[in-house]
């Protein structure tokens, strides 16, 4: 496997910016707010979308996005990613050309993504019948991990607005982003897993977002079994999880939580 090249004309981007504001009672403050930016997506040099991000990996993002759209699936066709913050284009350069492109921007469906809010093609038609890896789970593994994330949210903890997405085992937190938008998170988390050929079988996926449909394809595309989020859960993503399989647990803050799917791969080793 040969991985492509990664071209960045400059560095990343700030995350935050200091900003006055004032309080209730007038007393002026030195607040950090989250950066938000353009970043538009070309594969070959043809427009795909606009995402809303922070920055902060926007390889890993474009990356991830693309492969969560099936715009892309063999690592090897990728030659080049360019990103230039000057123009605010990130170009996937591959060794051929894809023909799917067209025909897959005209066939889309608007969705409740934050930062993005597309879905194209047939991805669905593509996981019918598909579920994930099933493993079971302790109480005590769920209480680990939200334990772990407790050290992590470094923007939101700064500025707020925005959310974070992890890829963890066990109480080891193995990847970490934040974005504006979710969908930008979990896209990036993809694609870095992608690019180190990691498979998401034993892992655990938490956001801190709702669980929403595109937000669960997303997860059962990357073949991880275990949802964890610090909100809730939306009808359709509660039908999708039941079909791929997804142990999807919401509400998780503290030593709360509720299991929505997949109770039964739960043990509860944990006393009231």
């Amino acid at each position: 496997m040969v991985k492509p090249k990664i071209i960045k004309t400059s560095d990343n981007p700030l995350q935050t910016i200091e900003v006055e504001v004032f309080d209730e009672y007038g007393e002026k403050l030195i607040k950090q707010i989250a950066c938000e930016r353009p970043l538009t997506v070309m594969l070959n040099w043809k427009e795909v979308v606009t995402l809303m991000t922070l920055g902060s990996r926007p390889e890993s993002l474009v990356l991830g996005y693309l492969k969560n759209q099936s715009f892309l699936n063999d690592l090897d066709a990728l030659e080049s990613v360019i990103i230039d913050w000057e123009t605010h284009t990130a170009a996937v350069i591959t060794r051929e050309d894809i023909q799917q492109v067209d025909s897959a921007l005209k066939k889309k469906t608007v969705t409740s993504g934050c930062g993005q809010g597309t879905m194209y093609g047939n991805v669905m038609k593509q996981l019918e019948g598909y579920r994930v890896p099933q493993i079971a789970l302790k109480q005590s593994d769920i209480y680990s991990s939200l334990e772990a994330l407790t050290h992590y949210n470094d923007t939101y903890k700064k500025a707020g607005a925005v959310h974070g997405c992890a890829v963890c085992k066990g109480n080891q937190v193995l990847s970490f982003v934040e974005d504006v938008g979710r969908h930008n998170a979990v896209d990036t988390l993809a694609g870095e897993m992608w690019l180190n050929q990691e498979s998401g079988e034993d892992k655990i996926f938490y956001t801190t977002g709702r669980l929403t449909s595109e937000m669960v394809i997303k997860v059962a595309q990357m073949g991880i079994p275990v949802l964890l989020s610090r909100s809730g859960v939306t009808q359709m993503g509660l039908e999708l999880a039941e079909t791929f399989g997804i142990t999807t647990i919401a509400r998780a803050k503290g030593l709360r939580f509720q299991v929505f799917t997949g109770a039964n791969k739960i043990e509860f080793d944990v006393k009231g």
